[in-house]
């Protein structure tokens, strides 16, 4: 080490070695589910048909179809599903991220922001694909989908999965203080948002006594937003698509700064409580 020769690297080629570890890491991240690739995509599919099913069926059974958006009943059901599942995929997978007290961080260059980065990726590379196959299977079996601004509806997904990353890495940061307290909050937050995302209902049908409820989540903006984008017959009054947008990038300043100090202050002997 005291003879050892350092070599300066130049910015491409830093950029370059970062980008192939994330690439590296990111299909560890993948392969984390199930060692077959192929079988863990399907597993994440069916996790969203049984979603899609579930809502179907219980908007049958308690009559609230009728308050669904004009158009493809379905559509406006995997509208909600595929946004809420890529915001608490990309929560889940950046809070079981490794942390600073992690083995492989012994390892250099690596570092947490690239297993951070490699977590948000993996998750949205899956729900990505899992979203893109299923309405693919349902244009071709059942019926032709039709967005009406498809590139708006794109970027009303990316805010869901910005904003669970922003969350999930204030979690991170939180974990290795706490392990136990934020592995019950993240179950508590992905619970409490079945209900907050508001993918049962639209803003436009709620009196503002109920609307402050949802208000706050990032995750009910993002998904009425999207509707808007998807059915032409629905314009959003009470949703904002740039309020998703900026919070997260504040919760995600605040959850790298938090990260930060962490990194500085961890020690070994955490890894045992990961």
């Amino acid at each position: 080490m005291m003879f050892q020769q350092q070599v300066r690297q130049s910015t491409p080629r830093t950029v370059f070695v970062m980008a192939e570890l994330i690439y590296h890491s990111v299909v560890r991240d993948v392969r984390k589910s199930h060692r077959n690739a192929l079988l863990g995509l399907m597993m994440n599919m069916v996790q969203s048909v049984v979603f899609v099913i579930t809502f179907y069926a219980m908007f049958e059974l308690l009559g609230m179809r009728g308050n669904a958006i004009r158009g493809d009943f379905l559509l406006y059901i995997m509208s909600g599903i595929f946004l809420f599942m890529c915001h608490t995929k990309a929560l889940s997978t950046v809070v079981s991220a490794e942390g600073p007290a992690s083995p492989m961080m012994q390892h250099a260059p690596m570092n947490t922001v690239i297993s951070i980065t490699a977590a948000a990726i993996s998750s949205l590379y899956l729900q990505m694909l899992s979203m893109f196959f299923l309405l693919f299977f349902y244009h071709v079996l059942f019926t032709p989908v039709v967005i009406d601004q498809p590139i708006g509806a794109m970027a009303m997904m990316l805010v869901a999965w910005l904003s669970g990353v922003a969350i999930g890495t204030i979690f991170l940061a939180l974990k290795p203080w706490a392990p136990d307290a934020v592995k019950i909050l993240t179950s508590v937050y992905n619970r409490a948002s079945m209900i907050a995302s508001g993918k049962m209902f639209v803003a436009n049908t709620l009196p503002s006594s109920m609307l402050v409820l949802f208000d706050w989540n990032p995750l009910f903006h993002a998904i009425d937003q999207s509707r808007g984008y998807i059915f032409l017959h629905y314009n959003p009054h009470f949703s904002s698509p740039t309020y998703p947008f900026y919070e997260a990038l504040g919760l995600l300043m605040l959850g790298l700064m938090g990260e930060s100090y962490t990194r500085k202050n961890a020690s070994i002997s955490w890894s045992a409580s990961r």
